[in-house]
């Protein structure tokens, strides 16, 4: 007697192929209908279903909608890869990516004149792009502590504790004091790569949470007097946010 094996039950986290491009089944419990979705921070499209069980129906959704998803796919960013020889910007200004001959602490040197800055790093393929990444971040919080102190001072409040994050969808978090709780702040690292006067708008939309927990007018009148008005950084944000998370 010949068995047949039972086909391979569609999990969460699966991917499938839709005429050669990568869509990723998920599970959403609160959502009402099978959907696509764009992730722009993964580069990934999304067949989400309301249940596991109906995984099969986002799958054979998803089989009918390929130009839907060749033509969002097509619309992201390219990534930039942490290797060698690559540029990066760091708050503006243009940075080439260089291995050092032997182990050192990842650095940035200025640029000067005409010439990029450069990011030296230690290693070999990972090993170097995370030795990248540790410079990158270690800038961030630099840069971030700094912009972070001087709208405390000007708000009268003490200096938070910061910490780093890679979020997908927020650059920024503040948990205010609370009993014996400090309150601290958390910064997306990847604000480095955005310009200065970005940066300096999230740390200051940061700084105002510390004493404006929503998002009303007195939150934007704080936010206004820290840093002026913030509709250019947001809108640089909304429209190249998708490119800082394709950097590495």
């Amino acid at each position: 007697m010949l068995f047949r094996r039972a086909p391979q039950r569609l999990q969460p986290g699966d991917l499938i192929e839709v005429d050669g491009r990568p869509v990723r089944l998920t599970v959403n419990g609160r959502a009402r209908r099978i959907s696509l979705r764009l992730d722009p921070t993964k580069g990934e499209v999304l067949a989400v279903a309301p249940s596991l069980k109906r995984l099969a129906e986002a799958t054979a959704f998803a089989q009918t909608r390929s130009a839907w998803i060749a033509a969002h796919l097509d619309s992201l960013p390219a990534r930039v890869g942490f290797a060698p020889g690559a540029r990066v910007e760091v708050c503006g200004e243009d940075y080439v990516l260089e291995r050092a001959a032997m182990r050192i602490k990842p650095r940035l040197i200025a640029p000067v004149g005409d010439a990029p800055g450069r990011l030296l790093a230690y290693g070999e393929g990972e090993a170097f792009a995370r030795a990248v990444q540790r410079g990158l971040r270690a800038e961030a919080l630099q840069r971030l502590s700094v912009r972070t102190t001087r709208h405390c001072e000007a708000l009268g409040e003490a200096v938070p504790a910061l910490g780093l994050q890679d979020a997908r969808s927020r650059w920024g978090s503040c948990r205010r004091a609370h009993g014996l709780e400090p309150a601290r702040i958390r910064y997306n690292w990847r604000l480095v790569l955005s310009p200065p006067e970005v940066l300096d708008y999230v740390a200051a939309h940061e700084c105002a949470h510390l004493i404006e927990s929503n998002h009303g007018p007195r939150f934007w009148a704080v936010v206004h007097d820290l840093y002026g008005d913030p509709a250019m950084a947001r809108r640089w944000l909304r429209v190249n946010g998708a490119a800082l998370h394709a950097v590495g």
